[in-house]
């Protein structure tokens, strides 16, 4: 699709976000195109090696991007309506893209749930965004299934979606059109300069997003995210150049997240601070000696000691870590000392929004065998010198899809992980996390659930309430 062909908002008076209500689909699903056992043969060995360059974000590196912008002429309006409430809500979760027919009925489920959260709750528990962990489309961010897997799914979803590229909406596989390149077409649809309906989103009217770059930091009432492009590869995520290792990647984020750090330190910021990357600093490896081998996607511990040093530097660090990339949901604590003081801080993968979900463990055959319990410690998977005091592993889910709604106060930080079914839009909170804010300690109902186990798939629970 020719990028020209952009549409300047508004047409036909249709809003900035996306519609209230239920719309019909206009097209229906397509499948993708077939495989070329050739072609992605030589992809597999792309994926371990090719990274991807990109430009500076619009912004300055102390630059934020406020969710009042986003809403444009009602930015202040919704603004005062989070502050009067007290609170903020949003959705997180990565891989929602179905590239097969046959799994694009998880990616509905957890997209339909998501946007009937907007359209039942009432003002005070309504999300007012939807932060994207990545790979939005699948296989490699093509054009031409950004209406199938990213724009009829979410059809229906009522505020704004913004997003960090993942790696499959990034990787540039081999005979491709620059002028078509995956980046290209994230930064068309999701870091447009105006609001534009573009070819994309075929006859629905949600706008592109306005994001300043593949990076930026977030700003709304009670909450920041500096969000990270953790770039093309399958493994490991990285952030930089690794001090040459991957010369293609520039080091803008590096001068960016120092700035951003700075920032939250000279205004004594009091919100919540988030950090979000499409790759998980850690996922699952059992101990050395056992004999299942982990699952699909694996740690990236060496961006982790990249921004952990900056951090450190600084003298800032998160109240949690959202990322995705693992297909399947996983939450671990990790003890963190920062000069004098020592945080808990949450490391949660949330990769299970519609994608293929991958077990945390498989045998020799490739299929899933039975994963750990909850509620163990894990330092073999943290190597990090200096900062870190131990990491331990909380509770998981490898078998079902889901989301998070964050919910972000004066006091507290809300991390729940809400599993969706395979009845209809069976919803039930599975776990849940809190954060004090001054402490950066978790609170004692963040770990009620421990020694659980892995959930039990179609497990009918009760509806959860509502702040989390």
């Amino acid at each position: 699709m020719n990028s020209s062909r952009t549409l300047v908002y508004p047409i036909f008076g249709e809003p900035s976000i996306g519609d209230d209500g239920v719309s019909a689909d206009p097209f229906g699903f397509f499948l993708a195109h077939e495989s070329d056992d050739a072609v992605y043969d030589q992809i597999r060995q792309l994926l371990t090696t090719k990274t991807v360059g990109f430009k500076r974000s619009r912004l300055p590196d102390d630059g934020l991007y406020r969710l009042s912008d986003i809403y444009g002429s009602r930015g202040e309006r919704v603004d005062g309506m989070i502050r009067e409430a007290g609170k903020i809500v949003f959705h997180a979760v990565g891989d929602t893209g179905a590239s097969d027919v046959r799994i694009y009925r998880e990616e509905l489920r957890v997209a339909d749930q998501m946007s009937t959260d907007c359209r039942t709750f009432k003002i005070d528990n309504k999300p007012s965004f939807f932060f994207h962990l990545g790979d939005v489309v699948y296989s490699f961010g093509e054009s031409e299934h950004y209406y199938t897997q990213f724009y009829e799914p979410f059809r229906d979803y009522s505020a704004p979606i913004v997003a960090i590229p993942g790696n499959h909406d990034s990787f540039l596989r081999p005979g491709i059109d620059v002028a078509e390149a995956p980046l290209t077409v994230f930064a068309r649809n999701f870091c447009a300069t105006a609001p534009t309906i573009t070819p994309e989103a075929g006859a629905l009217h949600r706008t592109a997003a306005t994001q300043p770059g593949v990076y930026f930091a977030l700003d709304a009432p009670f909450v920041r995210i500096i969000a990270l492009f953790s770039n093309a590869l399958e493994d490991p995520g990285v952030v930089s150049s690794g001090g040459g290792r991957w010369p293609g990647v520039p080091d803008h984020q590096l001068s960016f997240l120092r700035a951003q750090l700075r920032k939250v330190k000279e205004e004594a910021y009091a919100g919540a601070l988030l950090f979000a990357t499409h790759h998980p600093p850690f996922s699952y490896e059992p101990p050395p000696g056992q004999a299942n081998p982990p699952g699909h996607h694996g740690s990236s511990t060496a961006m982790l000691r990249e921004i952990d040093d900056i951090c450190r530097e600084v003298g800032v660090y998160p109240h949690a870590w959202l990322s995705a990339h693992s297909h399947n949901y996983q939450r671990y604590t990790r003890t963190v000392a920062v000069g004098d003081a020592v945080y808990q801080v949450p490391f949660v993968v949330c990769g299970n929004g519609g994608h293929n979900v991958n077990p945390l463990l498989k045998d020799a055959h490739g299929d899933r065998v039975d994963g750990p319990e909850s509620d163990i410690g894990v330092n073999h998977m943290d190597p990090s010198a200096g900062i870190s005091r131990g990491l331990h592993f909380e509770k998981y889910d490898d078998q079902g899809y889901g989301y998070l709604r964050v919910a972000v106060d004066a006091e507290v930080l809300r991390i729940a992980y809400h599993q969706v079914g395979d009845r209809g839009l069976l919803q039930s909170r599975y776990d849940l996390v809190t954060v004090d804010l001054t402490s950066h300690r978790l609170a004692a109902n963040s770990n009620a659930s421990r020694a659980e186990g892995p959930p039990q798939r179609n497990a009918a629970t009760a509806p959860s309430p509502p702040a989390g």
